[in-house]
């Protein structure tokens, strides 16, 4: 009875192991199963008539990535300030900025001259965002594209329009589109541009007939100062600085967000002072910045250039992240 039972169990094994999942083991993985990825394909084939073989092609080589949908649920931008700040604000960047700043004077030079946008402002983001250029991120764009697009629905609108972007990127720069490595959320190259971003504001910087931002020091420096000029960088003009808050009535502007809405004469009247003489405009637009250290809140206004930062990214910490970097490099190349 015993070696009648085992074989019955051994049988039922193999009958399960020739079913459909081991006759297609991929199966689950194969994101053309699904209505709306098909739907996207159809689509780049109407619209903007790609090969709809070529397409099924690409969603066929990759499969859903749960990690990156887990990197992008926990951003470092939900951190307080007193932790975010240590990422950042750190010798390796100070001096890699130092050494990059020396490297590429004569580029970044042409680029303030030519923009307004001040070099190490261009130095500090390339700092925050690859370690310049030694760090552009390991996951496959096109996979976290798509795993986003229709894996993650609370931005899948968002990561669907980018993802159309990018295979109209790859189409016009002449790559394939399975080579790309960036970040998690499909930021690209030394200055992590996104591929709206990309097509947008990349430039070619050296006029060498490409815009390389993967292994180009120039398409890398000149796209970035053309960002922030496009989105309104103001030459010469501050960014923020340090203030004090008294009492409670400053809090509605904290609560406004990080786009310049009051006046600095009426955050004077919430009780909000600042610490730089250098700029007394009293009709200048500003924001109020909370940022949270270990022994309470610290406050800064945010002027326009400030908000301009965080067109790169929407976060507070982010932009203030890129400044104070770029006061630390700043300082040790002793430019004013």
């Amino acid at each position: 009875m015993n070696t009648l039972r085992f074989a019955i169990v051994i049988l039922s094994l193999l009958i399960s192991a020739s079913g459909p999942l081991a006759a297609d083991p991929t199966a689950k993985h194969d994101f053309l199963q699904r209505k709306e990825v098909q739907g996207f394909v159809d689509n780049m084939v109407t619209r903007h008539g790609f090969d709809e073989n070529q397409l099924q092609s690409w969603f066929r080589a990759i499969r859903p990535r749960p990690d990156i949908i887990e990197a992008i649920s926990n951003p470092a931008e939900a951190k307080p300030w007193h932790q975010y700040r240590k990422i950042f604000i750190k010798e390796k960047r100070i001096k890699g900025g130092v050494d990059f700043w020396n490297t590429h004077r004569a580029l970044l030079q042409q680029a303030e001259q030519k923009t307004g946008v001040p070099a190490r402002i261009i130095v500090a983001i390339l700092g925050v965002e690859t370690l310049y250029n030694t760090y552009k991120g390991r996951h496959d764009v096109f996979e976290s594209l798509v795993t986003l697009s229709f894996d993650y629905p609370k931005r899948a609108r968002f990561f669907r329009s980018e993802l159309e972007q990018f295979l109209l990127l790859a189409r016009e720069e002449k790559v394939d589109p399975l080579a790309l490595k960036g970040s998690y959320a499909g930021a690209m190259g030394g200055p992590q541009f996104i591929s709206s971003s990309f097509r947008r504001y990349a430039i070619d910087f050296d006029n060498d007939g490409k815009r390389d931002i993967w292994n180009n020091p120039a398409d890398m420096i000149g796209s970035v100062a053309n960002y922030f000029k496009v989105h309104g960088w103001k030459q010469d003009q501050p960014i923020t600085f340090l203030a004090s808050a008294n009492g409670s009535r400053h809090q509605v502007a904290v609560d406004k967000g990080i786009k310049p809405y009051y006046s600095i004469k009426q955050l004077a009247e919430m009780g909000v002072h600042h610490y730089n003489n250098e700029h007394t405009n009293p009709a200048a637009r500003a924001a109020l910045i909370r940022l949270d250290q270990l022994d309470g809140a610290e406050y800064w206004i945010g002027l326009q250039n400030f908000y301009v930062i965080t067109r790169y990214n929407h976060s507070a910490l982010y932009a203030m992240a890129v400044y104070q970097l770029s006061e630390e490099i700043a300082a040790r190349m002793k430019v004013n």
